[in-house]
This record gives C-alpha cells, structure tokens and sequence, in this order.
C-alpha cells in the first residue's frame, strides 16, 4: 500500500489506496483515526493546560492574593474552535487572611486525577492506532 504523495493543492485530508490505484478499497484516515484521534489530541492538550495550572496554584501556595486558576474543562472540550483554553478563577474556594485562596488539597487531588485521564487517554489514543494499523496491514496469515 502507497500514501498519495501531498502536493499544495492537496489538502491535508489524506487517504490510503490499495497499490496500484486499481479501485480497490479505500480507507479513509479521516474516517477511522481523525475524528476520535482529533477528539482525544484536544482532550490531551485540555489535560496538559490543566496540570500546567495545578503546577502554577502549587507554586503560588503562599503568595498573598494569589486566586487558583483552573479550566472550565467541559465548556473548552465541546468548543469546537479549539485554541489556547482560557484560565478562569476556580469559584467556591475560601480565601485566606493574605487573599489567597490556593487548597493544596484540592491540587493534589487534580494531579492525580488528571494523570489517571491522561493514563486512560493515552491509553484509547494507543488502541486505535492499532486498529487503523491492523486495517492497513491486514490479514498477514494467509
């Protein structure tokens, strides 16, 4: 099997064909990784803005006025537009006589949690490469 060759003209949307070009079956790269793949890269980059803050609020634990900062993680995973997630102040959280109002409770537990969304993420992201690969090669046994 040969992967079309991308010229500019062509758009990144790109396919596999059998060799030969002869009609044979087609199996479209958007249709079987892009889409859940495109799905759990943003998933991915949400997780890392999200640790990057956690690290941020651990680091300005003791800095006066300091307010946590954190992704509204659902509202940035069903924006379509993608882009840099937008840091909010994480309601509901006492502030302190300095005017912080960083709970290192609170951060430990998102470290964690988000390592294990991460495990699993990778995880899927892993699998269906697989799947796809397992497409193209097919049936090496016979």
């Amino acid at each position: 099997m040969r992967l079309r060759e991308r010229t500019s003209e062509t758009p990144i949307r790109s396919e596999w064909r059998e060799a030969g070009g002869t009609g044979g079956p087609v199996i479209l790269k958007d249709a079987m990784l892009d889409r859940v793949a495109g799905q759990l890269e943003r998933y991915m980059d949400l997780l890392s803005a999200r640790q990057k803050l956690v690290a941020s609020n651990i680091a300005n634990a003791d800095t006066p006025g300091y307010l946590t900062q954190d992704l509204d993680f659902q509202a940035e995973f069903r924006n379509a537009a993608g882009g840099t997630p937008r840091a909010i102040n994480a309601p509901g959280l006492t502030v302190k006589n300095d005017g912080n109002n960083v709970s290192l409770d609170r951060e430990s537990r998102l470290l964690a949690e988000n390592a294990l969304r991460f495990q699993i993420a990778s995880g899927l992201m892993g699998t269906q490469i697989k799947l796809v690969r397992s497409a193209i090669e097919g049936d090496k046994s016979g």
